[in-house]
Order: structure tokens, then sequence, then C-alpha cells
């Protein structure tokens, strides 16, 4: 548990490179066309957020194990909904300070139409 709050080597350090017509990054080795580098403060509050998502889900399943009263597993569950959607919060609030502002400021104007397809695809 000790190393589960340190960011590992590089991971937050990702480099970018522009394609030259298009002025967005190239295509990352998985196949994603973008990437974002994070700070190292941002970075830690994501995971400390997914960490403690995955502790109450780990929480959860051991109270279906021991049998646990139903209710009390879905006040968990419910719990765990909320803690999510409070990661994707935060997650979206960093993308439009950042990628969102940056493309704007960068003359892409795309990013806008983006964004509004995202926040409609996670309201559904």
């Amino acid at each position: 548990m000790e190393n589960e709050n340190k960011i590992p080597a590089g991971a937050a350090q990702q480099i970018e490179t522009e394609q030259p017509d298009a002025g967005y990054p190239v295509t990352t080795m998985h196949g994603t066309p973008r990437t974002r580098h994070r700070s190292p403060e941002e970075y830690q509050d994501l995971i400390n957020r997914l960490n403690r998502v995955e502790g109450q889900v780990r929480g959860i399943r051991g109270m279906v194990e021991r049998d646990a009263y139903c209710p009390d597993i879905l006040f968990q569950a419910s719990a765990v909904g909320k803690a999510l959607d409070s990661f994707c919060k935060e997650l979206l609030a960093q993308h439009i300070r950042t990628c969102v502002v940056d493309d704007l400021e960068a003359g892409r104007y795309e990013s806008v139409d983006e964004l509004v397809r995202v926040i409609q695809r996670l309201m559904k």
C-alpha cells in the first residue's frame, strides 16, 4: 500500500509531438489519437479517486461473500456510483481547463463540438 500513492516513473510525463498539418498530437502506440500530459498533482488526484473506488468495490465483494444484508450492499454500490461520478466531474473539469482551452487558443474550434458530444454522452 505504501507505493500506491507514488507516481510511476514517466507516467505523467508523456511527450506530445504534433502532426504538421493538423496540429494535434500523433497517434499513440495504443492507437489513441490524443494524449494529455497531467501535472503530478492532477495525476495523483485522479489515481487517489480511482484507488478509493477500487477499495469500495472490493468492500462490496466482501459483503457479498459474507452474505451481507441486501440494502447494505445496495447503499455501498450507490456510493461507488457517486464516487465514479465525482471522478468523471473532476476529469471533465481538467479537460475543459486544459485541453479545450489550449485547442481554442490554437484556433481548433472543433474541440467545442467534441466537448458537446462528450457531455451529451455522459448525460445519457
